[in-house]
């Protein structure tokens, strides 16, 4: 099928029902990357694509026609490596197929040709618009970055989230940037289960688990007890895995619960447990009431604005209302969380957002909350500073209390 054909039907279902684009692209094929670049760089960029194409339609298209000039003007706008003959010819070409008498081929031909006329007027137009229009965020999202990093870092920030994500492998004790073009499954060790996909920012919250200390095991089970509350699909689980000895043969090696309550991510945790080849891991759908841990972690469901690059759609879905609907989900799975921590034991509450109502202000609230745990220790990833990913984690201590046993 004709690329950008593909292309243009995934953007067109996207905005007709707000699914996640990741989930809509072709699993294989020579032009899976293509289609991607396409498809990602269309929704970045769907705010100025907006604004140019609504001065040079008289009225505003939908469906079909309405994704073909989008994908259209994107490869022309902001995809360098596409010849303009070709983003031209080859959407045309994706018109005219299944075109059903519409004739799409004519509109989108003339629209895209009088883009290519009119390229540096409509540039000069959005290099001088303001920042949001610019770099293609909501006006509210950027007002925030503004307040909380200055006019440069707000700059800073957008432009590191219109850039196309690197791919890092997380090997045992190290983190490699895949070279760009090369495909996971065809590096050495991954049928092996030797690497996962995860960004350097993602190891924060494990190290903030803290686990090198605590019980020292001497029989197999025996070390810490660890629960990943939300684990799916379980790169943070693999990591600690890997940090806790292995399979539960190796006398280093302690107990690990990951639990997730969904029952498709679920699915896919224990797939990903089964490639990554752990046997001291066991994943459930929900963890026994009562049940304690020495170690739990919190990866939180939260707004992605720290990685936004990786989910060019997140950007279209926050919003005051979405962000208060998050906090309080956040502020209940932290509380339920909590009632695992062992006396003594440690809780790491992590997210991938950088907004601090998900953050600082929800570690606030908990602890005012909850007086038996005090704040020992937080990382955060602001991506035009470390160069990762967005990211913060905070580790809690629980207070061993008059008559506990830690």
């Amino acid at each position: 099928m004709n690329s950008r054909r593909t292309a243009a039907f995934i953007v067109a279902r996207w905005i007709a029902t707000h699914e996640f684009p990741n989930e809509m692209l072709p699993k294989g094929g020579p032009d899976r990357a293509f289609v991607q670049d396409l498809v990602y760089t269309t929704v970045r960029r769907f705010r100025p694509l907006r604004a140019v194409l609504g001065e040079l339609l008289k009225t505003w298209p939908k469906g079909e026609l309405e994704a073909l000039v989008l994908v259209g003007a994107s490869q022309i706008l902001y995809m360098p490596d596409v010849p303009d003959f070709a983003a031209v010819n080859e959407t045309v070409a994706a018109a005219k197929l299944g075109d059903r008498g519409k004739r799409l081929d004519r509109v989108v031909n003339g629209v895209l040709r009088n883009l290519l006329r009119r390229r540096a007027e409509f540039e000069a137009k959005l290099a001088a618009a303001p920042l949001a229009e610019r770099e293609s965020f909501p006006n509210a999202l950027v007002s925030r970055w503004t307040e909380r990093y200055g006019a440069e870092g707000a700059e800073k920030l957008a432009r590191w989230h219109n850039t196309p994500a690197e791919t890092w492998l997380a090997r045992k004790g190290s983190f490699e940037k895949l070279p760009r073009g090369e495909k996971v499954a065809d590096q050495p060790g991954f049928a092996e289960g030797d690497f996962i996909v995860q960004d350097p920012a993602t190891a924060g919250a494990v190290d903030l688990l803290d686990l090198s200390t605590g019980k020292m095991p001497v029989a197999p089970g025996e070390g810490l007890s660890v629960l990943d509350f939300c684990a799916a699909p379980g790169g943070k689980t693999v990591q600690i895995a890997w940090r806790m000895g292995g399979p539960r043969s190796c006398a280093a090696a302690g107990m690990i619960v990951a639990q997730e309550v969904n029952p498709k991510r679920l699915a896919r945790l224990k797939e990903n447990l089964v490639r990554m080849k752990l046997d001291n891991v066991t994943a459930v759908q929900k963890v026994e009431d009562g049940k304690l841990f020495d170690r739990v972690l919190v990866d939180a469901p939260c707004s992605n604005t720290g990685v936004i690059r990786r989910r060019p759609d997140a950007r279209w879905r926050w919003n005051a209302d979405h962000l208060a609907q998050l906090v309080a989900l956040q502020k209940d799975i932290l509380a339920a969380a909590a009632t695992h921590v062992k006396p003594g034991g440690r809780l790491v509450y992590s997210t991938c957002s950088n907004e601090p109502e998900e953050n600082a202000e929800q570690v606030a609230a908990f602890l005012a909350a909850h007086p038996d745990f005090t704040e020992v220790d937080r990382r955060e990833s602001v991506p035009f500073e470390t160069g990762y990913d967005g990211a913060f984690a905070c580790a809690l201590v629980r207070h061993v209390l008059t008559g506990e046993k830690s």
